[in-house]
Formats: C-alpha cells, sequence, structure tokens
C-alpha cells in the first residue's frame, strides 16, 4: 500500500526503524524545540507500539511528547490499552488513521475511545483528506464523517492532520464552526499549502492551524525553510508554531 509513497520519494524501500538520534539531529538543524512522535496500530497490530513511542519520550523528554494509537475493532480493550497509555506510559493523545481500518471516523467502534479521550482530558488526532497510500481516501471526507464526531461529542478536542485536500474547504468549515476542532499541515511544505488554508491561518483561523512536517517523510527544516514565503506577522507565526500546539495537546510550557 505504500508503493505510491515510495516512488513519491524516490526511495526503494522503507527503513524498519528511524534512529532516535536521526530524529533529534533533524529537530535541531530546524531548531524545533519540541516534537509529537506517534503510535500506529491498524488490522493487523502495532506497527509502532505506544510503548515504543513511551520509550523514546523517556530518553529525550526535553524533545518529545508522544501519542498514543490502539485496536479499534475490540474497543473495550482499545480503552483499556489507552487508559494505560495516558496513565502509565505518559501519553499525551490518541492517534487513529481510518484509511488504515477502512473505517471512516463516525464508525461506532470509535465511540468509546472518544469518551475515554475525553474523560482523560486528551485530543483525538486522525487524518483527513486524500490518502497517499494506496487505499481509500474516502474515509477522510470532513463531511459527514468528521462533522458527526464533532456534533456528537462536543468536549472531544480534535486534530485533523494533512489538511483535508482535496476537501480543505469542508476542513475550514468544521474548523470555523467546532471551538475544539484544528487542523494540522503534516505532509504538507509551505508552498503545497492550499490558498484557502493560507487565508484561514492569516484570518479567522490564526488560533486553530498547528505546524506538522510528518518526519521522516517530510523534513522539518525545509518546511521551516519555506515559512518566509507565507508571509505571517509575528502574533500568528507564533501561534502557528507553537502556541495552538501547546493549547491542544495540553502540553507543558
Amino acid at each position: 500500500m505504500f508503493e505510491s509513497l515510495l516512488r513519491w520519494l524516490r526511495i526503494k524501500e522503507i527503513p524498519n526503524e528511524i534512529p532516535l538520534e536521526f530524529t533529534s539531529s533533524a529537530m535541531e538543524a530546524a531548531r524545533l524545540s519540541h516534537a509529537i512522535l506517534t503510535a500506529w496500530w491498524g488490522p493487523s497490530g502495532a506497527l509502532i507500539s505506544n510503548d515504543e513511542v513511551a520509550a523514546a519520550v523517556s530518553k529525550r523528554p526535553d524533545l518529545f511528547s508522544g501519542i498514543a494509537s490502539v485496536d479499534i475493532s475490540q474497543p473495550m480493550k482499545g480503552v483499556r490499552e489507552l487508559r494505560r497509555a495516558v496513565k502509565a506510559l505518559g501519553l499525551r493523545g490518541l492517534r487513529i488513521l481510518p484509511w488504515l481500518w477502512g473505517l471512516p471516523p463516525n464508525d461506532r467502534r470509535y465511540y468509546p475511545l472518544y469518551a475515554e479521550c475525553i474523560e482523560l482530558g486528551i485530543p483525538f488526532c486522525l487524518q483527513v483528506g486524500h490518502t497517499g497510500p494506496l487505499r481509500t481516501s474516502e474515509t477522510g471526507r470532513p463531511i459527514p464523517y468528521l462533522e458527526d464526531v464533532a456534533l456528537e461529542f462536543p468536549e472531544l478536542t480534535i486534530i485533523a492532520g494533512h489538511v483535508g485536500a482535496p476537501w480543505t474547504e469542508e476542513m475550514l468549515s468544521i474548523a470555523t464552526k467546532f471551538e475544539r476542532v484544528y487542523i494540522d499541515t503534516s505532509a504538507y511544505k509551505p508552498k503545497r499549502y492550499p490558498e484557502a488554508l493560507v487565508k484561514f491561518i492569516k484570518g479567522r483561523g490564526k488560533k486553530k492551524v498547528l505546524f506538522a512536517s510528518n518526519w521522516p517523510m517530510v523534513q522539518p527544516a525545509v518546511c521551516l525553510a519555506q515559512l518566509d514565503e507565507l508571509a505571517l506577522d509575528d502574533e500568528t507565526a507564533r501561534l502557528f508554531l507553537a502556541e495552538n500546539a501547546h493549547r491542544a495537546f495540553n502540553l507543558p510550557a
């Protein structure tokens, strides 16, 4: 399913492991002070486990925070694993990729996890828009799938990654409509941000968009080098690069 990504990146294979030192070096080269590491879980099991993420964070807590992923096919098992990941491992959110499961976010199997996210005080993160891997993009449509979740769980903080293209306008409307819905720019370099997103960042959405790179697929230094092209004022840049993420993930100062 990752054939298309290999083609775009012009590499022959995805490495089995990215050494933590490689990641921290990339951050330091980009002058980034903190980043979010995420677990991956799909129908075949954990691709990157919560314990692996927690172990990486424990080595460099100054640089990293982590978010969990769980098995949604067994919702109560997933709830218990999420509770463990947050309370015992110190992870700060839940991330599920709907395309990996073939299930949109308004599927009943997610709902116990949304309730637990609210109880734990953590955000729910997902991918919206088209998929890079060779899987259906239908699960990434913001309306009606993600809107249903925001309507039924108004206390849930939602962070929607990958800007929602080709349904970016839908994603912007949802982020405007719902107080706790955010967008992150993962997988997109600033040169590729849709014009509507840039206008949103500079205007009514200045407190609703989080900078992200999608490392290791996209280099953070490359993203930041293109930031000047957005012509953000100091306040908007500060919100986009740091303060919105601090608020959405409830990070320490």
